[in-house]
């Protein structure tokens, strides 16, 4: 099986313009993540997927491969499904990999390639146990509802299940909740049917892009990972990495 990994990076984030080209420890973080990338033994190839010459130009600096693409693309999935449309080499898989987890550890990249083992798997995502109310409970942490043969059933901002007549603080003792971890692999096939969908109700009702791909039928296979994805979103979040 022939994997590529896509890393889309672009240069106009809101909180932190420029993000993939700040330097950490020497490196620029899309450095950092393309490294990080190229050693999950996992993937057949690695390139960056980029709007922007600025970055384009420090890819081709450290010797990774690189595509400019529209600058028009609303999300990373998108992104990813104009690179993999404008390649000569057919891939049977894509793996979208943030460009602003320059920590990212390849064990999590293997696990994600490790979903499309099963025939079924036509989108692939990470999830991690919850064990803390606080993460349950924050609605910028993502709760995934999984089934037995680890398909998702549903994401929510919201903890599901509710626990009726049950106080919150013991819903943790009553039943495993667990975090999405936002990384995503496509049966490459699969990726560029779901950039044509449009919108739906249940994405525009909870702000989650996955909910378009299950509210369509298809199926995410979901992994379990003890690991923590740590992702630069502002300036003080970098701060805090290098503290």
């Amino acid at each position: 099986m022939k994997i590529l990994g896509i890393i889309p990076a672009r240069f106009g984030s809101t909180r932190f313009p420029g993000k993939p080209l700040v330097d950490i420890d020497g490196k620029t973080m899309i450095q950092r993540v393309f490294e990080q990338a190229k050693s999950c033994t996992s993937l057949t190839d690695v390139i960056v997927a980029t709007d922007d010459e600025r970055i384009f130009n420090e890819v081709t600096r450290f010797g990774g491969k690189v595509a400019m693409t529209s600058t028009n693309h609303q999300s990373g999935t998108d992104r990813c499904a104009e690179v993999v449309t404008n390649l000569t080499e057919n891939f049977n898989v894509v793996i979208n990999i943030q460009g602003d987890e320059p920590f990212i550890n390849p064990e999590q990249i293997k696990q994600l390639c490790n979903c499309f083992a099963d025939s079924k798997t036509q989108i692939a995502t990470l999830v991690k146990k919850i064990s803390s109310s606080e993460d349950l409970f924050n609605e910028n942490k993502v709760k995934a509802v999984i089934d037995k043969n680890n398909f998702a059933l549903y994401f929510s901002r919201n903890p599901i299940p509710y626990f009726r007549c049950e106080p919150k603080e013991n819903w943790l003792n009553k039943h495993n909740y667990f975090k999405h971890i936002g990384i995503y692999g496509y049966q490459t096939a699969v990726l560029k049917e779901i950039t044509q969908l449009n919108p739906s109700a249940l994405e525009l009702t909870e702000g989650l892009e996955q909910l378009r791909w299950l509210e369509n039928g298809y199926n995410i296979k979901v992994a379990e990972t003890e690991l923590e994805a740590t992702a630069i979103d502002t300036p003080e979040d970098l701060e805090k990495i290098l503290a």
